[in-house]
C-alpha cells in the first residue's frame, strides 16, 4: 500500500512541502493494514492506540446503548481520519466502536509517533493543529445542527456539505448519525426527491 495519499494530504493541510528524508520517516511511523467489510478497528473499553488515516474504504464510530439501539457519532472515507479522539490522547478505555464499513486500506499511527513527527517535521505540526481547528468548527456546527434544525434541514445540510456520505453509507447509517429514524429519513428523502 503507498502512503502517497497521505503525503498528499499532509501538505494540502500545511505550508510545506516533505523532502524525500520526511516521507522516509512518516512511512515508518505509518503503518498499513487492510481491514475487512465489519472488521474493528477499535472496541468499546479498549484503548484507542492508534488513529487511522484512510487510503480506501470507509468505517463508522458509534456508541451502543443497553437496547443495542446505535448511536453514529462519526462517519469517514477516504482522506479522512477515524480514531477516538479522546481515548488516543488520554490513553483512557473508549466508549466507542470503530467499525470499516467497506473493505478498507488504512495507515495506522500511535499517539507517540505522531507526536515525535509533530517535533521532527514541521508539514506535521501545522496539519495536526489545522485538524484540531476544522475539528472544532465541525463539531460546533454539528451540535447547532442537532439543536436548531429539524431532521429536513439536518439531512440537506449533510447532503450538501458530506454527499459522499449519502451515496456511500446505508440509509439506517444515515439516519443514526443525523439523529432520526430511518422512517423519518426516508420521508424527509422523498420530500427531497419531489422539492
Amino acid at each position: 500500500m503507498t502512503h502517497e495519499p497521505l503525503f498528499v494530504y499532509i501538505e494540502s493541510k500545511s505550508s510545506h512541502t516533505l523532502t524525500a528524508n520526511e516521507k522516509v520517516q512518516i512511512t515508518a511511523a505509518f503503518k498499513a493494514r487492510h481491514l475487512r467489510k465489519r472488521q474493528y478497528l477499535l472496541q468499546e473499553g479498549d484503548v484507542c492506540k492508534y488513529m487511522a488515516f484512510i487510503v480506501k474504504g470507509a468505517g463508522r464510530m458509534y456508541t451502543m446503548k443497553e437496547n443495542s439501539q446505535e448511536t453514529i457519532i462519526r462517519l469517514a472515507v477516504e482522506s479522512w481520519w477515524l480514531g477516538d479522539y479522546e481515548s488516543y490522547n488520554l490513553h483512557t478505555p473508549s466508549i466507542y466502536y470503530i467499525e470499516m464499513t467497506e473493505d478498507s486500506d488504512v495507515l495506522l499511527v500511535t499517539h507517540e509517533d505522531m507526536k515525535n513527527l509533530g517535533v521532527a517535521i514541521p508539514a506535521i505540526d501545522e496539519m495536526v493543529r489545522e485538524i484540531d481547528r476544522k475539528g472544532a468548527i465541525a463539531t460546533q456546527k454539528r451540535i447547532h445542527a442537532a439543536i436548531s434544525m429539524d431532521a429536513e434541514e439536518r439531512y440537506e445540510l449533510l447532503a450538501r456539505t458530506y454527499p459522499e456520505f449519502v451515496r456511500r453509507f446505508p440509509q439506517s447509517m444515515i439516519a443514526s448519525y443525523l439523529g432520526i429514524s430511518p422512517e423519518t429519513l426516508s420521508r424527509v428523502r422523498k420530500k427531497t426527491i419531489y422539492k
